[in-house]
């Protein structure tokens, strides 16, 4: 018989105690085995039951969520999922918590506790899955080059993005907030413009962008309908909404799609890579990161086929080696890549095709 994933849940709520246990429990591959109020009998319930995932509320009494999850990581790693409110200052401290060493985000709901957990159910076991499957090692600060090296990877351009130029098509899950830092800071400002579909839930994917941004050369931004796309600009999807490549006249411009969700999740990688297939071809660049499930597989096989260069992550600096894993075995994948290789073999990449892309 297959061992149960064992979870203790820490928070400072009584009810949401009571509603990730009763989640927790329904799934028949993981168990609540303890909870804890804060911090400090969070402490007892780790050293006594040794749990695979712990999930930990980010604002509780006593100590700090943050610094529980830092002296947790330094003294004993465990995969740990934030459960954050949906505010302004919980995503701040959410995404904080990821620098840190955190798996994965799960949102309170602001109204109605009951049915916006109960509603997340699927969710969540999914991500306490993901969680136990995590590698927690964590990857050094990347060190960024002066700005004056890094602008001379690729040649100066303030022109629109013309559909001669290339694309940069990035897909991420589990584990794929620090590994797109790792991905986006080598990138000098004038870098091809990179469109990237993230699982993050709503809300949150505007804080990361900002954040992104105060560490990046280029622009990194939350992509809205019908902008127009530039080179040294990235462009996240909208944790409610697909993201796809558009085009408008001479330009690329950004689509949103609030259609159904694609592999459970929305927005999509697989609508994103789908979408570089069938408008950028040759011109894409496809990028699959770390993160659980298949999603994005399909996608970049299509962009493959379509004439795209795909690089995938390798398994050994993955969070979680499942999108990688699946797109490599369906053969949509050219390259696998250390995670600090990918960014500057993307860039010689480029720099290699140079007038070599062709109008579409």
């Amino acid at each position: 018989m297959t061992r149960k994933i064992r979870v203790v849940v820490v928070d400072d709520s009584a009810l949401i105690r009571s509603l990730l246990r009763e989640i927790i429990n329904a799934g028949k591959d993981m168990e609540c085995v303890g909870v804890a109020q804060d911090p400090l009998v969070a402490r007892e319930r780790i050293r006594e039951l040794d749990p695979d995932v712990i999930t930990l509320d980010v604002e509780m009494p006593k100590m700090d969520g943050l610094e529980f999850l830092s002296r947790l990581m330094r003294l004993k790693p465990k995969p740990v999922i934030m459960v954050s409110s949906l505010t302004e200052k919980g995503t701040e401290v959410a995404l904080r918590a990821l620098e840190l060493g955190a798996i994965d985000i799960v949102a309170k709901p602001k109204l109605d506790l009951v049915a916006g957990m109960t509603s997340y159910s699927d969710e969540i076991r999914e991500k306490i899955r993901a969680a136990a499957q995590a590698s927690i090692g964590r990857l050094d600060p990347i060190a960024v080059p002066p700005s004056h090296t890094a602008d001379a990877v690729l040649p100066k351009s303030s022109r629109p993005l013309l559909k001669s130029e290339k694309l940069i098509i990035v897909g991420a899950s589990t584990g794929g907030t620090e590994a797109l830092k790792e991905f986006l800071q080598p990138m000098p400002a004038d870098a091809p413009a990179i469109l990237i579909a993230q699982h993050m839930p709503e809300l949150f994917t505007r804080s990361f962008a900002a954040r992104l941004d105060s560490l990046c050369r280029i622009t990194v931004k939350e992509a809205e309908q019908g902008e127009r796309i530039l080179p040294g600009h990235a462009y996240i999807a909208p944790g409610h909404s697909h993201l796809l490549l558009g085009v408008s006249g001479a330009n690329y411009v950004c689509e949103l799609s609030q259609a159904p969700p694609v592999n459970r999740h929305r927005p999509s990688v697989d609508v994103l890579f789908r979408s570089a297939a069938n408008l950028a071809g040759r011109n894409a660049i496809g990028v699959i990161l770390t993160g659980m499930g298949k999603d994005g597989a399909q996608g970049m096989l299509e962009m493959k086929q379509a004439g795209a260069y795909n690089f995938a992550q390798n398994e050994q600096s993955c969070v979680v080696f499942g999108m990688p894993k699946e797109a490599i075995a369906l053969g949509g994948v050219d390259e696998v890549l250390d995670l600090r290789e990918i960014a500057p073999r993307v860039l010689a990449w480029v720099r290699q095709q140079g007038s070599r892309a062709t109008r579409i």
